[in-house]
């Protein structure tokens, strides 16, 4: 007797028993890959105090293309993706997304940094872009979708996006005229509400930072995933608060963030999280996207491969949001001596790269230095000058980046006193401060503006506008020249280029 063929009906049965198993409430598997803070670096780089290159976003997405392939997966973006790195500004952010529409991105956060370039650029880059970008407490911009809800695996999966309350002192507070950027809490409750019973998985993507990412977990409980970003945070395994699971991926594609995760009846049973190290000697980069890196490469190289100096020693950006440094140090000497300013302060936060010992390059220069910062000179009385820098180290954790980098002048200061009471033994010119006396001090646009919570400079700019008493406090506003401009200047005129911790801002024990 002739034996019926059974392999047609034997192929089906997996797929019938997957689905069986999602209609009768079993569990289900799903992969989240995720990153933040790219920040454009597409290449791997080797950070100072690594023995290693790290990164690449072609060698990310070949990692990606290989997790995709064992289960249900979601690639999720935290934030601060489009600005950073010179490969990424001198297309104000175009070449980040071509890349991340190759790699099918499934959803991205907007970051602070994603207004760098101001509105009408930033819309262009969403209308760009193949995936929603996400923010539910931004008004004003009806680009930006407050969430998205999609079914995968049999899911229904809600991704709401939320952006730092922060974010008009953490960009030019020009490049978000006119926008609104509401209470994260107030925000997520509005957004659980409208949700209802629909979703059987929250994802919230964050760009506010981890302190704010563990208070929104336990103040929106229904939260069952937080992909986190804008502090940068290195986090290697999952941190529950509550029922929810907060993630972060480091940096500028040098780890990939994976959390695997079984759900069962709206809950995650189950999890298992690790950040993947990429280095470009041990994996292989994607084609697709090492093309559109090397094709956005090769139209800045004669820009950013010409050397311009030679570094003596490491300068060293770490540290830069709590502590001096030497490249902190360098920037606000060369900041000075081109303003001839008794006092320069630039923010630590505006610092955004190391400078290796060895070869100068323009794109080093502009890593350190990649937001469009102009130099501002002030007239300011020694009352003032103080009660700036007291704001200054009011935040010696450094979470934010409003720490000062300074020439001309030296402190001590100590956190165990009060808000601004903290600073003594304060001298300009290695006298001691006179609360009377005029001084011209150099700074940022971006801080005179009243960036980085530097209101003090934004009041006293004001006073001297309505008071002709107090006028004429902007000596000087060179839109001709950025910061990174002048220490290009400066770098190719000396050669060789050396800076060092010296005691400018000394911290009590």
């Amino acid at each position: 007797m002739k034996k019926k063929c059974l392999t047609p009906f034997i192929s089906f049965l997996p797929l019938i028993f997957f689905i069986n198993f999602v209609w009768a409430g079993g569990p289900v598997q799903l992969r989240i890959l995720y990153l933040n803070d790219f920040h454009g670096f597409a290449e791997p780089y080797q950070p100072v105090g690594s023995p290693e290159k790290l990164g690449g976003i072609a060698f990310l997405a070949e990692e990606v293309n290989r997790l995709r392939k064992e289960r249900p997966t979601l690639l999720l973006a935290a934030g601060d993706m489009i600005q950073g790195n010179p490969w990424a500004n001198l297309f104000e952010g175009r070449s980040t997304i071509e890349v991340m529409n190759a790699m099918d991105f499934f959803a991205m956060v907007l970051g602070n940094h994603e207004f760098d370039f101001g509105q009408e650029v930033l819309k262009k880059r969403i209308q760009e872009a193949r995936f929603p970008i996400l923010a539910a407490n931004v008004q004003g911009m009806s680009d930006i979708k407050p969430y998205v809800l999609k079914e995968i695996a049999g899911l229904k999966i809600a991704i709401v996006g939320l952006i730092t309350e922060e974010t008009p002192t953490s960009t030019d507070p020009k490049n978000v005229k006119g926008l609104a950027f509401n209470s994260m809490i107030d925000s997520a409750q509005k957004v659980m509400q409208e949700l209802g019973d629909q979703p059987d998985l929250v994802i919230f993507l964050s760009h506010l930072g981890l302190q704010a990412d563990r208070r929104l977990a336990q103040e929106v409980k229904e939260i069952q995933v937080i992909v986190g970003g804008h502090t940068h945070t290195r986090i290697e395994n999952p941190i529950q608060v509550n029922e929810t699971l907060i993630v972060q991926a480091w940096e500028h594609a040098k780890v990939l963030g994976v959390l695997d995760l079984t759900i069962q009846d709206r809950k995650v049973i189950k999890y298992e999280g690790k950040l993947v190290v990429i280095r470009p000697d041990k994996f292989r980069p994607d084609p697709v996207v090492a093309e559109i890196v090397d094709r956005y490469k090769r139209q800045t190289a004669s820009i950013l491969d010409e050397v311009i100096g030679e570094a003596l020693l490491d300068l060293d950006s770490k540290g830069s949001r709590y502590q001096e440094t030497n490249l902190g140090n360098l920037i606000a000497d060369i900041l000075r001596k081109e303003t001839q300013a008794d006092v320069a302060l630039i923010n630590g936060g505006t610092i955004r790269a190391d400078i290796l010992k060895g070869p100068i390059r323009m794109k080093d220069v502009l890593s350190v230095l990649p937001f469009s910062n102009y130099p501002v000179l002030l007239k300011v009385n020694g009352q003032e000058l103080k009660a700036i820098f007291e704001y200054g180290i009011s935040d010696p954790d450094g979470t934010s980046g409003r720490f000062p980098q300074v020439s001309g002048i030296q402190f001590t200061y100590s956190p165990m006193y009060p808000v601004g009471q903290r600073i003594t033994n304060i001298r300009v010119g290695g006298k001691p401060l006179d609360s009377m006396a005029w001084y011209t001090m150099a700074t940022l646009d971006f801080l005179a503006a009243g960036g980085d919570g530097y209101l003090v400079l934004k009041d006293i700019i004001e006073k001297g506008e309505k008071d002709s008493a107090q006028n004429h406090r902007v000596l000087l506003f060179d839109s001709s020249r950025k910061v990174s401009d002048l220490v290009t200047g400066y770098t190719k005129e000396k050669k060789q280029i050396s800076a060092s911790v010296d005691g400018r801002i000394q911290k009590e024990k």
